[in-house]
């Protein structure tokens, strides 16, 4: 089924009931004052849909449009139905979540719609003046823009405003460093912020311009800007020789579980959209799940046992995010590299939202970066708890249906789990189950306990002390119980 057919009732969701998904967690102390400011220009507009995303998106977009096409049988047109687009309020309501995350608390926002960006100051001087006193008036810490900005840009509005001014680039990284909790993760957005900061070293103030007196810190002539530079670079290296130690270590552990015939199955899909809930449901690990963007970056692995009795290792990884900085994708490629190396993808998506095909064509666009677009997958449309009530009643009644690509879940509610396990269990080549006829000794109590533990038995006789079983069973059981086969 495509997507289309959920555009117009996801508009309509029961929040009331949203917060199952997550349990927040405050931070402590103080919450800084933030004021929002928004750009939306009227060119995007005007060019339609297809400028509105970039070019990567706009081609994610028409593969998963094909591919969805082709598994249905239908055939692909050009009609195929537009994706939602992130419009301006929405765009807004995501930045606001970050700052949410970030334990921000915004006390205001404005939204800009102009033409086109202004290069010195991203939303013009005029307008600039008007969010500066505004900022003043609520007594804001800072300004958050929901653009990324220049380093020039990012000074300019310094100057005027008098107060911090944090990108959208910028609130991510602060927000991944805030959830970082091994040092993995931490070696992961130190990184990616020293790669953020480079070029935001020159005219930082006065002090970088003045010649440096160090004693066996600076060269001849160096200016503090080539010192922080130079050491910045340095800190770099440093911490890419770590992860590198890191990747190693990691490529070793996965080594050792690729002896054994375990498949490995990924969740991505976009910030929020239930992945921990999710891995929770399916493993009951007790991950923290919460309603905060980025709650997850550290990966945790566990194993799922399937209804063939085979095991796989389930893996939670970070969220993406439409526009995600590439340093941090490239910072974080050790730990998605267990998405590389997975045997199945699962997609989830938010059934719930308006925008999950467009967050979808989003999270398409780094699978392709990490050059796993064409791996098996599951596209898994989670919180239908959610829904209007009356698309509900739809999906109950067979209305809405799953099909080969795609199911309909609540990690809350555990509705559609057991259907997602068995797709799982048939989309895994992994150690494949095999039909066997089996005649065992009584007396060989353990034999007899793996069986019952991890192989399905269809039928159980006794007779001259042995016990003949019709079982289905791993290959790996199997060739353990290869001497009691018969027939």
């Amino acid at each position: 089924m495509r997507r289309s057919d959920l555009k117009d009732a996801r508009d309509v969701t029961r929040v009331g009931r949203a917060a199952r998904h997550g349990a927040d967690h405050e931070t402590a102390g103080p919450r800084e004052r933030a004021f929002l400011v928004g750009l939306w220009c009227r060119s995007r507009r005007r060019s339609g849909a297809k400028a509105a995303l970039t070019a990567g998106a706009q081609a994610a977009r028409d593969s998963a449009l094909t591919s969805a096409s082709v598994a249905s049988g239908a055939k692909a047109t050009s009609k195929a139905p537009a994706i939602p687009e992130f419009d301006a309020e929405e765009s807004l309501a995501e930045l606001r979540a970050l700052a949410g995350s970030a334990g921000a608390e915004v006390i205001g926002e404005i939204l800009q719609r102009r033409d086109r960006p202004d290069p010195a100051t991203l939303i013009g001087a005029g307008k600039l003046e008007e969010i500066a006193g505004a900022a003043a008036s609520m007594d804001a810490d800072l300004l958050l823009f929901d653009h990324d900005l220049s380093p020039s840009q990012q000074r300019n509005i310094e100057k005027i405003a008098k107060r911090r001014v944090i990108d959208r680039t910028q609130l991510i990284l602060d927000i991944f460093a805030r959830h970082a909790r091994t040092r993995e993760g931490q070696l992961q957005v130190e990184l990616a912020q020293l790669q953020y900061m480079l070029p935001r070293l020159a005219g930082r103030g006065i002090e970088m311009s003045q010649l440096g007196g160090g004693i066996g810190t600076r060269g001849p002539g160096e200016t503090q800007l080539e010192t922080d530079r130079r050491k910045i670079y340095r800190r770099i290296r440093h911490v890419e020789q770590q992860l590198e130690n890191v990747r190693r270590i990691r490529a070793q552990q996965r080594q050792r579980r690729e002896s054994a015939p375990v498949a490995t199955v990924a969740l991505v899909g976009y910030t929020n959209a239930g992945k921990s809930t999710l891995f929770n449901a399916l493993t009951r690990a007790g991950v923290l799940a919460s309603s905060k963007m980025f709650a997850t970056l550290d990966p945790t692995i566990r194993a799922v046992a399937l209804p063939s009795k085979r095991k796989v290792l389930l893996s939670d990884t970070v969220g993406f995010i439409r526009n995600l900085p590439h340093t941090l994708v490239s910072a974080f490629r050790a730990t998605l590299e267990e998405v590389q190396r997975a045997s199945l993808i699962l997609q989830v998506s938010d059934a719930s939202s308006r925008l999950s095909a467009e967050q979808d064509a989003q999270v398409e666009l780094v699978l392709k970066e990490l050059e796993v677009e064409k791996k098996p997958r599951l596209l898994v449309m989670n919180k239908v708890d959610l829904l209007d009530v009356e698309v509900a009643q739809a999906l109950q009644a067979g209305a809405l249906r799953d099909d080969a690509t795609t199911l309909y879940v609540s990690a809350v509610e555990g509705t559609g789990l057991s259907t997602l396990l068995e797709r799982i269990d048939a989309k895994i080549d992994e150690d494949r189950v095999s039909r066997v006829h089996l005649r065992v000794p009584q007396k060989e109590g353990k034999m007899l306990a793996m069986l019952a533990a991890r192989a399905r038995i269809y039928s159980r006789k006794y007779k001259d002390g042995a016990v003949e079983l019709e079982a289905e069973a791993p290959e790996s059981v199997v060739r353990k119980v290869r001497d009691f086969v018969i027939g």
